[in-house]
């Protein structure tokens, strides 16, 4: 079941980085992305780093490595990789 749901979320992925510009004229422009972006393709450039962002996420999901990951991510605030310290 998990390698239907990550294929599912990097198939929205693929979705966002590919019709960036259908999302743009749909949705419009993200005031957070133009502004924090810049105002040449602030926007496009958030719907691609969202879509980039679903793609790996999508990966973990399918692959079952999301206990690692976050073991991984937050092994400095809870002092999982200090071995023993």
């Amino acid at each position: 079941m998990s390698i239907f749901i990550g294929l599912l979320i990097i198939a929205a992925g693929v979705l966002l980085v590919v019709s960036t510009e259908w999302f743009l004229n749909n949705f419009g422009r993200i005031a957070w992305f133009e502004d924090k972006l810049g105002s040449e393709g602030g926007s496009r450039l958030g719907y691609k780093l969202v879509g980039i962002i679903f793609l790996i996420i999508g990966i973990i999901v399918m692959t079952g490595s999301g206990r690692e990951f976050g073991q991984w991510i937050l092994g400095p605030l809870t002092k999982y990789n200090q071995g023993g310290m």
